[in-house]
């Protein structure tokens, strides 16, 4: 499998997704903090569940597994599997601090629509999801 490092967003490199500079850094971060071999890549996942009908998932592992598609940002090793890949196609994670919140953000051009808090989202094609704004459970 190719390794891709690029600094250029995930729509300018047709990447599935995108790692910005800042969330790189907390990433890096977070890692060093992890037992040796358990945090090697970030892992972006989607899941179904949330208000929305799908949830992101982040999270370390070891490392690559089967067809996962394997980036690097800012010296962050990212790995997506295939059926994450479709709805993530374009996406940049980023981390915000600020006052009014604080974590990772993920901007995702196939998200139709969102839950209040943002954790949940629908695509165009997901006929029953929330729609954006919506109340949200989480």
């Amino acid at each position: 499998m190719a390794t891709i490092e690029t600094t250029q967003s995930s729509e300018e490199t047709g990447a599935t997704v995108t790692l910005t500079a800042r969330a790189a850094e907390k990433v890096r971060m977070l890692m060093a903090d992890e037992p040796a071999g358990e945090a090697e890549v970030l892992r972006v996942a989607i899941q179904g569940g949330g208000c929305g009908g799908f949830e992101y998932a982040l999270g370390f592992d070891r490392g690559a597994t089967g067809e996962d598609e394997e980036l690097e940002f800012h010296g962050v090793k990212v790995v997506v599997d295939p059926a994450s890949a479709h709805y993530l196609k374009g996406s940049t994670v980023d981390f915000v601090e600020s006052l009014q919140e604080s974590g990772f953000k993920i901007d995702n051009p196939n998200a139709a629509g969102s839950c209040g808090c943002g954790h949940s989202f629908h695509v165009a094609d997901d006929a029953g999801g929330a729609d954006s704004g919506a109340p949200c459970g989480h």
